[in-house]
């Protein structure tokens, strides 16, 4: 029986996954430097847009169901958290797993420019940097989105969805962002970590892009 070909197999795929966190390394640190003059621009105008801190962090899932504090910057009022609690009733979401409401009364000004050109997720650049996150995967879910999920959804489709680090973009943010709901969003998560390879990363970053420039789906 001929062994070399699954040896060959497994010594590339090895080198993608080494290859893929080199870049995730080279990535995040050249985005941080090159991006540092408009983070301050940023943060001046989120404090002078509304009172609060520069960063929002928040508890998140990540790789093999593991928490983290994610990154962004803050584009809603201090107390959005808890005020969300009264708002779950407008819940736009189809399934109502994510909260998705394209007039909420949380964001504010400079927050409402940072979401549509996705300004606010940079800061996560930090997370992919500490090996939290990778520049590709799934977006890391809330504990009230998980919470909500393992009720409804496979168990082994969610801990397939954690088997790879989470990630700033994905095959959701190109294909559709916020006008898909998440039984789609978790089947293009799916088909990510069945069919990933470092170009499909490469493909999704420079597709990423051009979404972005679009304003594609955000709100």
């Amino acid at each position: 029986m001929d062994t070399t070909t699954p040896k060959v197999e497994a010594r590339s795929l090895q080198l993608q996954i080494v290859s893929k966190r080199l870049v995730d390394l080279v990535g995040s640190l050249f985005g941080l430097i090159l991006l540092a003059p408009a983070f301050v621009v940023i943060a001046i105008l989120i404090r002078t847009d509304s009172p609060g801190p520069i960063f929002f962090r928040q508890k998140r899932m990540g790789l093999n169901g593991q928490h983290f504090q994610v990154l962004k910057f803050r584009t809603m009022v201090v107390d959005a958290e808890n005020q969300l609690v009264r708002l779950e009733a407008l819940n736009e979401s189809e399934g109502g797993i994510l909260f998705k409401m394209k007039n909420d009364p949380r964001v504010t000004r400079i927050g409402e420019f940072l979401r549509r050109t996705s300004i606010d997720e940079l800061p996560q650049l930090i997370n992919v940097l500490l090996g939290e996150m990778s520049l590709v995967g799934p977006r890391p879910l809330q504990e009230r989105d998980c919470e909500r999920a393992r009720g409804l959804v496979e168990q082994r489709k969610l801990a397939c969805r954690q088997s790879v680090l989470p990630g700033m973009t994905g095959l959701w943010q190109i294909r559709g962002r916020s006008e898909l709901n998440f039984d789609q969003m978790l089947q293009l998560d799916l088909e990510y970590v069945d069919r990933w390879s470092l170009w499909l990363d490469l493909y999704i970053l420079l597709r990423t892009v051009l979404v972005v420039l679009a304003s594609e789906g955000a709100y």
